[in-house]
């Protein structure tokens, strides 16, 4: 497909991929430049380009914190920013239509971009998925509430201008992707941490419905009683609590009105944005979620998850969630020694408390269980720091896998699509580090089907990106994970407390033993349903 695409803002030209057959179309506008009036507004339809733009370089980056999520990126930064990519091996139009998958990146609400590496499409297309990954508004420029942003709306809603740039990419693959081999009637959407938070606000809103078909959430797909949920990528906020910090926010600016926060430059709307966190939110221990991030807004997002799935107002599409081994506080046992010397902890948002001596953990245990803290302690004992560091981490995994399967529950209750849930387990080689841990985000690498520059994958980690792979794109196609040559992956059923183990293994495990899980489902009735 080298010829010029036609999209309804103009033509696009794309340019090979590594594996000619696959073409890539980078920086492709799916939405105005949010720039001077329009910034803290909807976004706004492509400004029409004439002749043919040239999609041979990925656009400007979100404006936001440098980190380690733009290393090795020689991207520059702009508020012009809403840009999408393309990875087809569609020859033309006219052929049987492709499933699409489109990816939505993490990082906190914060950072990142559609053009990291690690999302590079073309291994899927090659499978023969169209995908697209997208950039979408970050930080205070994404997701800033107040009072004056809400009183001009014509919804009384303000602080979900990320989220509704991720919709105004969804239509946009509904009036284009066509054009692309992409059938838009089989659209996934799919994202990791808070890639995967964004997953579950748009299977929640209204805005977002017959955009998409199955939806992917990969850490995180929590309970509403999961105290977890309140920092990870999964949290929100409400009105009264985004338009206070807003306030807050443009008065620490001195910009007294939304024109003259308007006219700030984006670098001083930036600054501060990697650090800040949500103190005010009760989380049962330390960890706190990051200050910018989505509003239950009463439009984009109508209610919280306990209401809404209560009243079955979510999409009813097909799901795919789950966690990782070493995440949510839980690290490998290698890694305990390393912990224990870090020193103090710097808390960055959405960052989970690591408790490797008995001290820490027994102290974080009272103050997360509360009344029930004995009976937490003989399920999970400790009597030396090592003991603890083990007990911390069967914890956490077990209530990642607990949490994900009763959330599954609440979802399925006012649902005719299947739910599949998993639990990866395989230990990835770490960049820059000698160790492996099936960390955070580490099973990206093997859905996608890429090996990382500058990692050696070894046979089994081939074998293990061609079976996820695999998986992940008969999901895409079909809204079901199994298919010839690959494991049985069974869908989630209330009364089978298990889950699909991806990884070191293939095949369902229990979520944990019968007195830890009545533990847990206990103890998340004890809680605040959000």
């Amino acid at each position: 497909m080298h010829q010029p695409v036609k999209t309804e803002a103009g033509l696009v030209e794309g340019i090979a991929g590594v594996d000619r057959a696959v073409t890539v179309f980078r920086g492709i506008h799916y939405a105005a430049p949010p720039i001077e009036d329009l910034r803290w507004r909807p976004p706004q339809p492509p400004v029409p380009w004439p002749g043919v733009h040239k999609a041979n370089s990925f656009g400007p980056t979100c404006p936001q914190a440098p980190g380690p999520e733009l290393d090795g990126l020689d991207l520059p930064m702009s508020e012009d920013c809403l840009r999408l990519n393309v990875w087809t091996r569609a020859t033309s139009a006219d052929e049987q239509p492709r499933p699409v998958l489109v990816w939505i990146h993490g990082g906190g609400f914060r950072v990142g971009t559609g053009a990291n590496p690690r999302y590079d499409g073309e291994a899927l297309a090659r499978r023969g998925i169209v995908v697209v990954t997208f950039n979408y508004r970050l930080g205070a420029l994404g997701f800033l509430a107040t009072p004056e942003l809400s009183a001009e709306s014509e919804y009384h809603a303000s602080g979900n201008y990320g989220l509704l740039d991720q919709i105004a990419a969804l239509k946009w693959v509904q009036h284009n992707i066509a054009n692309f081999g992409g059938d838009p009637d089989r659209v996934t959407i799919a994202g990791q941490s808070a890639g995967a938070g964004s997953v579950n606000f748009l299977a929640m809103s209204p805005l977002a419905k017959g955009l998409f078909h199955r939806a992917v959430a990969q850490s995180h797909a929590r309970h509403s009683r999961d105290p977890e949920l309140r920092y990870l990528g999964t949290s929100y906020r409400t009105p009264a609590d985004a338009e206070a910090a807003g306030t807050r926010y443009a008065a620490d600016r001195r910009a007294r009105t939304l024109q003259r926060l308007r006219s700030l430059p984006w670098q001083k709307l930036v600054e501060g944005n990697a650090s800040a966190v949500d103190s005010a939110v009760e989380t049962g221990g330390p960890a706190k979620p990051p200050l910018f991030r989505p509003v239950v807004d009463g439009w984009v997002i109508p209610h919280g998850y306990e209401e809404t799935y209560a009243k079955g107002l979510q999409n009813d599409v097909s799901y795919l969630a789950g966690s990782n081994l070493d995440e949510s506080g839980a690290v490998p046992e290698h890694a305990f020694a390393a912990y224990r010397t870090a020193g103090k902890k710097v808390w960055r948002p959405g960052a989970p408390p690591v408790h490797v001596t008995r001290d820490a953990y027994v102290t974080a245990s009272h103050r997360k269980f509360g009344a029930m803290t004995e009976e937490f302690l003989r399920l999970y004992p400790a009597h030396t720091d090592d003991e603890a560091a083990h007990a911390h981490c069967a914890a956490v995994r077990d209530n990642a896998r607990i949490s994900t399967w009763l959330w599954a529950k609440d979802w399925a209750a006012h649902s005719s699509r299947p739910v599949y849930t998993y639990f990866w387990t395989h230990a990835s080689p770490a960049i820059g580090h000698d160790t492996r841990r099936a960390a955070h985000g580490s099973e990206i690498d093997f859905v996608f089907g890429n090996q990382p520059d500058g990692v050696e994958w070894t046979d089994e980690d081939r074998d293990i990106a061609e079976t996820m792979s695999g998986s992940w794109a008969n999901f895409v196609a079909t809204g079901d994970p199994n298919g010839p040559g690959l494991p049985h992956w069974p869908t989630w059923t209330p009364d089978t407390p298990a889950v699909m183990e991806i990884g070191e293994g293939f095949g369902p495990i229990p979520l944990t033993d019968p007195p830890r899980l009545d533990f847990w489902q206990r103890f998340f009735r004890t809680q605040q349903a959000w």
